[in-house]
Parts: structure tokens; sequence; C-alpha cells
């Protein structure tokens, strides 16, 4: 009976579970910023490559002509390029669907590369180069974290983290003038406000303002904010997405 060590070559499961490692390390970092592809994906995706790049380099042998072997064996010319050839192409289409566009933003992209570049360390450690795996996941997370802080640092008001947001107050007319300069007064960068009587309510005006906001500042805190100012009736919050 045959050892399991010559059933099973072990160098193929180390370089199968340093590409899981690998893509643990960058899904992580996506996992942590609440991405959706996190770290099942990557992982998955690192590990695909992995394999499919052992399968195209050693999955197809071919043979001399000469060897005592099944003709119907022999694959002709090898070439241990052709299915890791299709990863490169074929992960845009997972990458494809992480992209999503809401209005004029476009959001994902980010996603996107990082699910490419773990496809290509996968490729690496299938290959057996792991110093280029190491390199390519230590400056993945490296890229994914620090320039974000430095993003945050250099560029605050960048649209990239702000978002439109339509909000719309139905007031008291007693009221209506002090809520309109709450509004002034809390947000500068006012886009757009409109004040007129609500339709079939002569009790009531509605105010609708548009603001660009912070991703940071979700939609359940603005709801509080404007739950303590006196004469508002009800609030209607939205994205808004101008075409």
């Amino acid at each position: 009976m045959e050892s399991l060590t010559s059933i099973i070559n072990i160098d193929y499961f180390i370089r199968i579970a340093i590409a899981v490692i690998f893509g643990f390390c960058i899904g992580l970092e996506r996992e942590l910023t609440n991405k959706y592809a996190g770290l099942r994906t990557h992982i998955l995706v690192c590990l695909g490559a992995c394999v499919f790049t052992i399968i195209s380099i050693y999955g197809f042998p071919t043979f001399a002509p000469g060897d005592n072997v099944n003709p119907m064996q022999a694959t002709g010319i090898r070439d241990t390029g052709r299915v890791a050839a299709q990863i490169v192409t074929g992960i845009g289409f997972i990458g494809a669907g992480t992209v999503l566009r809401n209005g004029p933003i476009v959001l994902g992209l980010t996603t996107a590369a990082t699910l490419w570049l773990a496809a290509s360390i996968g490729m690496a450690c299938g290959a057996g180069m792991f110093d280029i795996a190491f390199a390519g996941t230590c400056l993945a997370v490296l890229t994914l974290v620090i320039v974000r802080i430095f993003e945050r640092k250099v560029f605050p008001n960048s649209i990239k983290r702000t978002r439109r947001i339509r909000i719309s107050l139905i007031c008291t007319p007693e009221e209506v003038d002090i809520v309109q300069d709450f509004l002034l007064n809390k947000y500068k960068n006012l886009i757009e406000l409109t004040k007129r009587p609500q339709e079939g309510e002569p009790s009531s005006v509605k105010l609708a303002c548009v603001v660009d906001l912070s991703v940071q500042k979700s939609i359940k805190d603005l709801y509080k904010t404007f739950q303590k100012q006196d004469g508002i009736i009800s609030v209607s919050i939205r994205e808004f997405n101008e075409v």
C-alpha cells in the first residue's frame, strides 16, 4: 500500500494554505470596513486562483515523442499559462458584481480591485512565488489602511466622503421660521431650501432642504436631532440622487 505522502503532494497543500492565509489578510480589512465582499469572498478568490494555477502548471503534462505511453494520453505542446491566463479576465466578472452605482457616485471599485489583487496573490502562491505573494499582501493591506487615513486627514471634504440628503419637515406655522433658522444655522452648505403650505393641511407648513453630509453621519442620528426641535410635526429623510 502506498504511503500517504506518496499520494498527497505536501507542496501543493502548503501553497493552498498560504493562499488562504493571504486571502484572509486582505479580506479581513474589507470585512472590518463593512464591504460586501469580505473574508469569505477574498479567501475563496485567492484559493481558487491558487488551485487553478497549480492545475495549469502540473495538471496537463505532455510527453516527448518515443515515450512509452498511450498516445491518447499525450496532450501535445505544454502551455503552463493557458489556464492561469484566464484568471486575469475571469475574475473581472466577480469584481463587476461588487461595483454599484448610486446616482452620480460609483461604489465598490476598491473592493473589486482587491478581489483582482487577491487572485494575483493566489496565482503567485500556486506558482510557488511566496515572496511576491507576501509582498503583495503586505502592500495591499498597508495601502488600504494607511491611504484611507491619509485621505481622511488631507481630503476631509472629498465628494467620495459625502452623500446628498433630502430632508422634508412638516412644521406648525407658528414655529416654521424658527425651524428654518435652525436649518440655516446647522447646515452651512445647504444646496436647496423650500417652504410652502402643506396641501390640504392649512395648519402645517412643509420645509424641504438638500444638504451634503459625511457618509459617517447616520440617518438615525439625523432623526434624533430633529426630534429634539420644537415645532416639527414629522420628519422624512432620504438619500437624494441627481441623474
